[in-house]
């Protein structure tokens, strides 16, 4: 049994909604914004002709009506760019759906074609590998050599005993020393496709082997293999 560098294979097993902060905003301003304007009339319907509002004071009001048009304005503008943004993503995340991707994650599916995990290791080390259902039952343990780098594991569903594993979502558990028996950083990552996105949430949540994923998670979308 042994782990080769990404690209080739090698098998395992007996042998291998609430409101949304820019329309409350809008509606504050709004809301201030009308109690100006009547205000601002009020004060022009009820003035003393003998004693005119101040020209100064007068422009300041008028300013200050500008700014909180313009105010209206650019967050009626802001809230059509988060739409729009919004929209993009859900169409993004939309064509993710039966792709197959890679993700850091412990836990993928065994199917016909095994179960297949991918992690770095940091140096050459000597990794002991577990592998568990997903009631936490031990389904293979193995221990060998790991180089430098990107490693590809799968899995052929076969136990430790000999056993043969039914197809399911299975978690595996990496741990590595070196020559001196340091320990030596193992970090794992599981190639699986994605099965739906739920476009409701923001941002929208990739499916993938039953876990829920935010598209920046997704560190390589893997082309499938020519039959």
């Amino acid at each position: 049994m042994s782990v080769i560098p990404t690209g080739s294979s090698t098998t395992a097993g007996t042998g291998t909604s609430g409101s949304s902060p820019t329309a409350t905003n809008n509606e504050m301003i709004a809301s201030n914004f009308t109690t100006f304007l009547q205000l601002l009339t009020t004060q022009l319907q009820n003035q003393n002709p003998l004693e005119p509002l101040d020209t100064n004071q007068f422009t300041q009001q008028l300013v200050q009506f500008a700014q909180v048009e313009q105010q209206m304005k650019s967050n009626d503008q802001l809230a059509s760019l988060l739409a729009l943004e919004k929209s993009a993503q859900q169409t993004t995340a939309l064509a993710y759906v039966g792709q197959t991707v890679v993700v850091d994650g412990s836990t993928t599916a065994l199917n016909a074609n095994g179960a297949t995990w991918s992690f770095n290791a940091t140096k050459v080390a000597t990794a002991s590998v577990t592998i568990k259902d997903a009631t936490g039952q031990t389904a293979y343990t193995g221990t060998f050599p790991v180089n430098p780098g990107p490693q590809k594991f799968t899995w052929d569903g076969h136990g430790t005993d000999g056993k043969t594993w039914p197809a399911g979502n299975y978690t595996m558990t990496v741990t590595a020393t070196d020559a001196s028996g340091k320990s030596v950083g193992i970090s794992t990552e599981v190639q699986a496709v994605v099965d739906s996105v739920d476009v409701t949430q923001d941002p929208p949540l990739l499916s993938i082997n039953g876990a829920d994923y935010t598209m920046d998670k997704i560190k390589r979308v893997v082309r499938p293999t020519a039959a």
